[in-house]
């Protein structure tokens, strides 16, 4: 059976909405499974000496003209979020404990989030707008609410970021394949070639 897809992901991130879409459909045309990996980039910028959008006004006026262009061109739904640079440790850790119990129906929920915030004006890090989409998807509320302020998930997703700083992941979104790093949705061209031809 061929590797998986190892995607790194912050909910926050409009380029990891939008590679979040590409790579699963680039993921069915090549029978392959994604691995969804969540992060708060906040955490990474900080090892690597970056800096997060708030910090870059500019740069941050650009990307909300750039990601509303871009998704036009793909045909991919988006309203450029009323609550932003919120904290996703809530569905971060949310994700994480949805893929202990149902790995798929994780999935589901994460692109579900992605939609709250990217599409349906919804505040992600408001911790009951959180459990409202977990608990969509099968999940049990007041367990979720009571693990999600717990401390293992916590642990959980430092331990994840630490993991894909030691892979080289700096930012996102982040691919990689059979070790191959790929970053930012305009590589996935690539990383679809990548998987059809193999090296080059």
């Amino acid at each position: 059976m061929s590797a998986p897809i190892d995607f790194y992901f912050d909910f926050a991130s409009p380029y990891a909405y939008v590679g979040s879409r590409l790579l699963e459909d680039i993921a069915t045309r090549h029978q392959r499974s994604v691995i969804w990996h969540p992060l708060v980039v906040g955490q990474g910028f900080r090892a690597v000496g970056g800096a997060a959008l708030p910090a870059l006004p500019m740069r941050s006026e650009y990307v909300e003209r750039d990601v509303s262009r871009l998704a036009r061109s793909l045909g991919i739904p988006y309203q450029h979020p009323k609550h932003l640079h919120v904290p996703t440790h809530h569905a971060a850790h949310a994700f994480l404990y949805g893929q202990d119990r149902d790995p798929e129906a994780a999935k589901k929920f994460a692109r579900q989030v992605f939609d709250a915030h990217f599409v349906e004006g919804r505040n992600i890090s408001d911790l009951d707008v959180v459990l409202d989409l977990a608990e969509a998807f099968g999940f049990d509320r007041s367990s979720a609410r009571e693990e999600l302020n717990g401390a293992a998930l916590k642990e959980r997703l430092k331990a994840e970021t630490e993991v894909a700083l030691s892979r080289g992941v700096f930012g996102v979104p982040f691919t990689i394949v059979a070790g191959e790093p790929f970053w930012g949705y305009s590589r996935l061209p690539l990383v679809e070639r990548w998987i059809a031809e193999g090296p080059f």
